[in-house]
């Protein structure tokens, strides 16, 4: 059985944390240096308030914020533009997820900004990077 990614990687954290606020990650990475080397231990008990104290330079040097899928869907707007476009999600063909904001007209949709991806992490990440480019959050 495949294993079912839930959380973002490392360089998907580094870009949605110049992104998005700080406390919205509910997961975190701790960095461990020792003999030279250095890597990367993923923590789910890392308390989210924590994170609202601590600047993003800390952060970035010995902590940084993960955010799980329930927390990445939590983040993405069901709708943009006053409800002119609404968000679909879809897992497409050959086991992609796909991610759409939808606009609906006369019995007709019509695609704004979209997304596809492995799995259902990376494409909220990317729709999160999308929307942020468009300053849409």
């Amino acid at each position: 059985m495949a294993r079912i990614k839930s959380y973002t990687t490392i360089e998907q954290s580094r870009k949605l944390a110049e992104i998005l606020p700080l406390e919205s990650a509910d997961m975190c990475y701790i960095k461990h240096s020792s003999s030279g080397k250095t890597t990367w231990e993923f923590n789910e008990d890392f308390p989210p308030m924590i994170l609202g104290d601590i600047s993003i330079n800390e952060i970035t040097a010995e902590t940084l914020p993960c955010w799980s899928l329930a927390a990445l869907l939590s983040i993405i707007p069901q709708e943009i533009f006053d409800g002119e476009y609404i968000i679909n999600i879809t897992e497409g063909c050959n086991n992609k997820w796909i991610i759409t904001y939808d606009h609906y007209e006369n019995n007709h949709s019509y695609y704004g900004l979209s997304t596809g991806a492995d799995n259902l992490v990376d494409a909220c990440t990317d729709i999160i990077i999308k929307l942020k480019e468009r300053n849409i959050i």
